[in-house]
């Protein structure tokens, strides 16, 4: 996640719950919408059914990740306020849609996006913002991962005008160390322990030159959600060099895959014990990031709730 890394919404009439999976009483959850003079029925079923299907024939989880990390990332309540995960993306003639931080967002992981937001975001059942967090809860759950919490009412951005000002502050550099991974993430209350847990994002996907200037993976299977982030950092050795983009990296010379500076800033105590913990025991990890992920989401936020 280094350097890759508020219109109304219709209310539902059947219970949604919290997460990601299907309804637990009611039957499936539906909401009726209009689309061209017409009565249709749209069930948060049908679009967490759409959104696996998405991430499991164009294996784009990671990328949702990032959108959803680099949406609700720019949060701050330090020397930088405000932000807030509000989809400001959609707009490329300034704002967040321009970042050099979100290349490829806006192009790759939208354009994917695009058949369902067209079905549920632009009749009214969903907000983008909200669209966004759901796509990346489902995502990494349909890679392994644990099933994240989904609460709604995020408002989306009206145009780029509602964008922070800057990535700079907000979201952290990849050619950086702890010093810095503490300056981006405590104004977002994060401790040292939920950023070693939010690192473990790592643990799928690739940086590509073209967007990072960073490129590889982090682990050996970057389509699996699991602790190998952890696993593979403490037992590999990393040689360091530089990209074609000029930027300083670390490669294991066996398998290829890589790690960044701020990366093997985890190394240094006290951010050790934490990786140690993950490496060791997967469900500690799975606890822990839920709690983090599920709070970086809701940055901003004090009256989201449980339905659609």
């Amino acid at each position: 996640m280094w350097a890759l890394w508020c219109a109304g919404i219709l209310a539902a009439e059947a219970f949604v719950p919290r997460g990601s999976g299907v309804p637990q009483r009611g039957g499936a959850a539906r909401t009726t919408r209009r689309q061209g003079g017409a009565i249709s029925m749209a069930s948060y079923e049908e679009l967490v059914s759409d959104l696996k299907s998405l991430v499991a024939t164009e294996n784009c989880g990671p990328i949702l990740i990032r959108l959803s990390w680099h949406d609700a990332g720019v949060y701050s309540s330090g020397k930088l306020t405000g932000g807030c995960p509000n989809a400001a993306m959609r707009f490329t003639d300034g704002g967040e849609g321009t970042f050099g931080a979100n290349a490829g967002l806006p192009t790759v992981a939208l354009s994917l996006l695009k058949p369902i937001t067209t079905k549920y975001c632009d009749s009214g059942f969903i907000s983008n913002a909200d669209m966004w967090v759901l796509a990346a809860n489902v995502a990494i759950e349909a890679m392994g991962g644990p099933q994240i919490p989904t609460r709604f009412g995020r408002v989306d951005a009206a145009s780029s005008a509602q964008s922070v000002e800057s990535q700079g502050g907000r979201l952290p550099d990849g050619d950086k160390g702890a010093d810095h991974l503490r300056d981006i993430f405590g104004p977002k209350g994060f401790d040292d322990k939920d950023i070693v847990a939010l690192s473990g994002a790592h643990t799928v996907g690739s940086c590509h030159a073209d967007r990072s200037g960073f490129e590889g993976a982090w682990t050996e299977e970057p389509l699996v959600f699991d602790n190998a982030y952890f696993v593979e950092m403490l037992k590999k050795k990393y040689d360091e060099e530089t990209t074609s983009a000029g930027n300083p990296q670390f490669r294991n010379p066996d398998s290829g895959t890589i790690m960044l500076i701020p990366d093997l800033a985890l190394l240094q105590p006290p951010f050790r014990e934490y990786v140690e913990l993950y490496a060791a025991d997967k469900a500690a990890f799975f606890d822990d990031f839920t709690k983090v992920w599920t709070k970086l989401q809701e940055l901003g936020y004090s009256d989201l709730r449980d339905s659609l």
